[in-house]
């Protein structure tokens, strides 16, 4: 009898759905719109690199780092290669020919073992190159490069506060919203120094899967530069989150809820690993990396999100993006004592 009364009621609406639930393929749909919408975003607020040249007229401190960045990285770092591959590498080829007929002396060809020694110089001579050169100039660069990152977050998110952006402003521009009953005193310096070390500590556990991920067979790659990117994003608008004081938990939950946005956002960043070398892409990234720190500290991504929601109808799915992470942490920080003894 009921099973009459279904039928009957499936033939007079044919066009009605069978299932309650939607399909998988209608889910994706749903979050494709969002997601690409947002992506594009992200981008795009990322390429809106006049806000540098804003940010560098309005304090010449500022001006001085971003300088400093791209004469160390650019002409120095990027120069130094230059140099290697175009004047270095050529002339030790022109004296330790790696070919019989370019050789001065017939005579020399006889010997076998010409081709060979010449070849062991030549290599030997590029890696002193490298050990004495190219990888101290790589961490003198990495470890006053990072600190310069902080000085030019610091000026340009000052000059945000000067241009009427004050704190209770930025953070309500951006709906990360802080709970009222923050410590106050050595409470809430302690635990600013303990989110710190836990930020530390999953960024670079996250790192590392970032890393494994990319020698994952056929989907590897795509996966890897979707989660640089993110990376990337954070990395990025991380000064501006210290800065104003958001809670690591309101900044990881706003970071996931609008993944697509960081995604594209952190996406222009992290294109030259996978078109150069690896140390040609650090010193490229090096000059880019404090341009997109600028842009992510002029962009009001929650506003930005916000008026995008009537352009795709639909609300993204948060996507655990730390998850792994943070349970790796969490595993981690209780091998101390002192963590198992506050739980």
């Amino acid at each position: 009898m009921i099973a009459d009364q279904i039928n009957h009621a499936r033939e007079a609406n044919p066009n009605e759905r069978r299932f309650p639930f939607p399909s998988p393929m209608e889910s994706l749909a749903s979050q494709a719109r969002p997601a690409a919408v947002l992506w594009l975003a992200g981008f795009l607020q990322a390429a809106r690199l006049h806000r540098v040249v804003s940010f560098c007229a309005s304090s010449r401190a500022l001006s001085i780092r971003i300088a400093q960045c791209f004469l160390l990285n650019g002409l120095i770092f990027l120069g130094s290669l230059l140099t290697l591959k175009s004047v270095v590498i050529p002339t030790l080829l022109w004296i330790l020919p790696e070919q019989c007929n370019q050789m001065g002396g017939q005579h020399l060809c006889d010997h076998k073992a010409a081709i060979a020694i010449y070849s062991l110089l030549r290599s030997g001579l590029v890696e002193i190159f490298y050990v004495f050169w190219f990888y101290p100039l790589y961490v003198f660069s990495f470890i006053l490069s990072t600190l310069w990152y902080n000085d030019i977050a610091k000026h340009a998110l000052d000059v945000v506060k000067r241009k009427s952006l004050d704190s209770t402003r930025a953070l309500n521009a951006h709906n990360i919203t802080e709970p009222g009953d923050q410590p106050e005193g050595f409470d809430r310096v302690a635990l600013g120094i303990g989110e710190q070390v836990y930020s530390i500590l999953l960024l670079t556990i996250f790192f590392v899967e970032v890393s494994v991920i990319g020698y994952v067979p056929y989907f590897g790659k795509a996966m890897n530069f979707l989660l640089l990117s993110l990376m990337y994003a954070y990395y990025c608008f991380e000064y501006k989150w210290n800065f104003f004081a958001v809670s690591l938990n309101n900044r990881l939950e706003f970071f996931e809820s609008n993944w697509a946005f960081f995604a594209g956002f952190g996406a222009p960043c992290v294109l030259p690993i996978f078109f150069f070398s690896p140390l040609t892409s650090y010193g490229l990234m090096a000059i880019l990396y404090p341009l997109f720190v600028l842009t992510a500290a002029g962009t009001q991504a929650e506003q930005v999100i916000d008026e995008l929601k009537p352009t795709h109808e639909g609300k993204l799915q948060r996507i655990p993006v730390f998850f792994v992470a943070k349970r790796l942490t969490t595993q981690v920080l209780q091998l101390f004592p002192a963590v198992q003894k506050e739980e």
